[in-house]
């Protein structure tokens, strides 16, 4: 991770194909396209890959939970939980559409605990919305059977864990939906894009209307097609699309690399009592984006992540103090900063958030260190990086 490192052939031979047609878009324009659709191809392969009936690409992954929701009609009021360990992302597109993000306490996995999902279920509660940071998963499995008991829609935000798998199932493909990213530091990347995938038929139906204006898709005439209901504008351009192909061709090359350096950093960091590792529930693969480990206290924490960058260990980031990642930093939340006014159900119901006690999450957070994977990295660099992790956290512990 990301995908970019590796650009090459296969990335340009797409894109090539799309700036000779000269159609961007990604709708119309079929007598000049010289038979190419990128992102109705780049859908299909998803599909397959994914084991889901039905895919559609939008403009980011921020794109695919927004447009997700509000394909299952999730609107002003209706209540989503979410992890206070996330992408800023994750409450952005709840708020855009009106609902309330709930935000509940991780566990040991980084992900929703799922003990606190079911204390904070309400009467207008609609969506689980589990965060499989850094790769790896939630507890899918209690999860779903909350939403079953319930009544919910689980919606799998798994933008950082394309190519992760629970129970034998690409991650995504476990709820009822599931968001993909492609940004420029994703493990795939589409320069900016995202996927949402389902095995709901309604779903679809409503994603690939509502991201584009509200169009039915319905004839060969674009300009006599229909409007179901209102829409909004969240395309990918075929050149995006174009990327997201030849990267996606290349996943298994990808997650190869990333598992072998994982493993490498993974058994070094083992080799020190102090080092123990995020969870990954039973029956789960990681994609190995990243290697997450906590240290025995925050303070601990504090001292090692400073000494590894001082040390000239880059790409390990200590998320309880970082902007856009945990909920201690989301200022904009917790104050409501807003250009225009916040709908009136939204200001009725959210928490105050300032004064929320998240201290569980705090015990997980205050003590984690993350190491991305970076797939550019050599086998022997990636052993000379490890050593150099060893030596520099135990000379921080003992000294």
């Amino acid at each position: 991770m990301p995908g970019f490192e590796l650009f090459g052939s296969k990335e340009r031979k797409e894109v090539q194909d799309v700036l000779d047609s000269g159609v961007l878009m990604r709708y119309g324009f079929d007598g000049m396209r010289n038979g190419h659709w990128k992102a109705n191809e780049l859908e299909a392969a998803l599909a397959k890959r994914m084991q889901t009936q039905h895919v559609h690409l939008v403009s980011s992954g921020t794109a695919a939970l927004t447009v997700a929701l509000a394909s299952a009609g999730v609107g002003a009021g209706d209540e989503v939980i979410m992890p206070t360990f996330t992408f800023v992302a994750s409450f952005e597109s709840i708020l855009v559409l009106g609902a309330v993000p709930i935000l509940v306490d991780i566990d040991d996995t980084l992900t929703l605990d799922p003990f606190a999902v079911e204390k904070a279920i309400g009467p207008k509660t609609k969506v689980i919305m589990p965060v499989h940071m850094c790769g790896s998963m939630a507890n899918l499995m209690a999860l779903k059977d909350i939403c079953d008991r319930h009544g919910l829609l689980l919606l799998e935000d798994a933008c950082q864990a394309i190519g992760g798998s629970y129970h034998g199932k690409p991650l995504g493909s476990y709820g009822d939906l599931g968001c993909f990213s492609f940004d420029y530091v994703k493990t795939i990347t589409c320069g900016e894009g995202g996927a949402i995938i389902t095995n709901n038929e309604t779903y679809y139906e409503n994603a690939h209307q509502y991201s584009d204006h509200g169009h039915d898709h319905i004839g060969n005439d674009r300009g006599a097609e229909q409007h179901p209901f209102l829409g909004y504008n969240f395309r990918i351009s075929e050149l995006n699309a174009a990327v997201g192909l030849a990267q996606l061709s290349r996943l298994d090359e990808f997650l190869s690399i990333q598992k072998r350096n994982y493993i490498i950093l993974r058994e070094a960091l083992s080799q020190i009592p102090e080092v123990t590792f995020r969870r990954v529930p039973e029956g789960g693969e990681e994609n190995y984006s990243f290697l997450s480990f906590f240290l025995p206290t925050e303070e601990m924490a504090q001292k090692v992540h400073k000494a590894l960058g001082t040390k000239g260990v880059d790409a390990c980031f200590y998320w309880y103090n970082n902007n856009w990642h945990y909920y201690k930093k989301w200022e904009h939340l917790t104050q409501l900063q807003s250009l225009g006014n916040l709908p009136q159900e939204v200001k009725n119901v959210l928490p105050d958030y300032s004064q929320s006690d998240f201290s569980t999450s705090d015990h997980w957070m205050g003590r984690t260190i993350s190491c991305l994977i970076k797939l550019s990295w050599s086998e022997k660099e990636m052993e000379e990086r490890a050593s150099k992790m060893v030596s520099t956290i135990q000379d921080t512990l003992f000294n």
